[in-house]
């Protein structure tokens, strides 16, 4: 197991670096960051001094050479927009992302897994029947719709729950529903199907003939037996949740780690932009890697 995390540490650093690099010269590519700080009056003279103040008239490769210099010391550079370091607008808002991830994964969690384990137990009955169309409506339904009508119904029209922004638990309920039903059908239709690939097997036959309790042949011995690929499922949606649910923030104006992309990518804050990409990969990768290792630890046939 040692050796098998320190393997996956090397290749999450190896793909962190990649990451980092594309992005980096996709960025230059895509948009002048000087001239999207100069004034629409600005002349090329302007234009080009400021590219200057910036350091943005070296080599690229000098560029990306002196900002992962600064990474490896904790030092992301000044934001281009707000004048303000990268380390100081960062943690605020990965604690709100953070706090809307777990409560959208939570609740993905209690209700995404024992519905699908209710339609592979009770398969081709209504309940399989209202599942199931539960989980192809969420795929089906765009993430803004939802976040939209949610607004309509709670907020404005019943005045339940406070429109945007973020302060009580209230301000998390209505972006992390919309999060967390953005991934819920993925969960129902994956617990579903790996529930019912055990339930076929031959020691589920064995253990209802020997009289154990439903309760306990579904729960011990189904569900841990097809936990795996549910779990390696969680990790990936939580990494991806916590590393920018833009959509969702977007339209709860909330203020997290996404909205801050948005708001980086229209202003062309190179810095800030970068190091949000980072910090993106990095959970991913990391999430990987934690469900990988807990998957182990459930099926100890993983580890083989």
């Amino acid at each position: 197991m040692t050796s098998y995390i320190s393997g996956r540490l090397g290749q999450a650093l190896l793909i962190a670096l990649i990451i980092s690099l594309v992005t980096f010269l996709l960025l230059f590519v895509a948009k002048d960051p000087a001239r999207a700080l100069a004034s629409p009056e600005a002349t090329a003279e302007e234009i080009a001094a400021l590219r200057r103040g910036l350091g943005l008239d070296q080599p690229l490769y000098v560029q990306y050479g002196r900002w992962l210099a600064g990474v490896v010391r904790g030092d992301f550079g000044v934001s281009l927009y707000s004048r303000q370091p990268v380390t100081a607008l960062l943690p605020a808002r990965i604690r709100a992302s953070a706090q809307l991830a777990g409560s959208a994964i939570f609740l993905v969690t209690i209700i995404g897994i024992p519905l699908g384990i209710l339609a592979a137990v009770y398969r081709g009955t209504i309940i399989d029947t209202v599942v199931t169309a539960l989980a192809v409506a969420g795929q089906a339904m765009p993430i803004f719709w939802l976040g939209l009508m949610l607004v309509i119904v709670f907020s404005v029209q019943l005045g339940w729950l406070p429109v945007s922004g973020r302060g009580t638990w209230q301000h998390v309920v209505l972006p992390a529903v919309t999060l967390g039903y953005s991934v819920l059908p993925l969960t129902m239709r994956l617990t579903r199907s790996s529930m019912l690939e055990v339930l076929a097997q031959d020691y589920i036959r064995t253990a209802h003939a020997k009289g154990l309790q439903r309760r306990r042949v579904y729960l011990k011995h189904a569900l841990r037996n097809s936990a795996t690929p549910i779990i390696l499922a969680l990790g990936l949606q939580f990494g991806a949740l916590l590393g920018g649910a833009v959509v969702t923030e977007t339209v709860f104006a909330y203020p997290g780690i996404g909205e801050l992309a948005v708001i980086a990518v229209t202003t062309a804050d190179l810095p800030v932009v970068q190091a949000i990409v980072l910090f993106a990969a990095s959970v991913v990768i990391v999430a990987n890697l934690l469900a990988d290792v807990l998957a182990a630890v459930v099926d100890p046939r993983v580890r083989y």
